[in-house]
């Protein structure tokens, strides 16, 4: 079965932000067939939107794994349910956990539930400054790299790179 590359952003402003962000990625990790290759640094940033509530700690990961997308959207979900995310919620509310697919190979995907890329990707540094810590892909449907995102990017927030991580672990042990 083929393998695909795909980078997932990863947020939490509830409660004990960085645990959330570590069971999520352990999570992930623990799906079929699927392997956590990297992750990013972790940063503080201010809400979008709603702004009275706790900062976000936000990060990307990047996983190889043969689940084809609408399968991995829907165990993203199932870790967001498990870890204490409401199945509804207003937009820009307060999250245990947020898992949003950012890029999927090459793929563009629009469905009534799947959007790959994200639709926001290019415009939040929350975003594409964590994916650069690991990689600087194609965005598949503008043609440019996460780099070049970036440098024209009018998103004026400011992001603080924290002194806590999340570790990849094999087999319940870090690497």
């Amino acid at each position: 079965m083929a393998k695909h590359n795909v980078f997932i952003g990863i947020g939490s402003n509830i409660g004990e932000r960085l645990q959330h962000l570590q069971e999520a990625v352990d999570r992930l990790s623990l799906l079929t067939d699927t392997a956590v290759l990297a992750v990013s640094a972790i940063y503080m940033t201010e809400p979008v939107g709603e702004s009275e509530q706790k900062r976000f700690y936000n990060g990307v990961l990047q996983l190889e794994t043969s689940l084809l997308p609408e399968e991995l959207r829907r165990q993203c979900k199932i870790i967001e349910q498990e870890l204490g995310r409401p199945d509804a919620y207003p937009r820009w509310s307060p999250r245990v956990i947020d898992l949003d697919i950012l890029l999927c190979d090459d793929l563009i995907i629009k469905t009534e539930t799947l959007s790959i890329p994200h639709p926001e990707l290019h415009c939040r540094k929350f975003v594409l400054i964590p994916l650069l810590d690991i990689a600087n892909p194609q965005h598949p449907a503008l043609q440019q790299t996460i780099l070049q995102l970036l440098q024209c990017c009018t998103d004026r927030s400011v992001l603080i790179k924290t002194r806590e991580s999340v570790r990849i672990k094999k087999n319940g042990a870090p690497l």
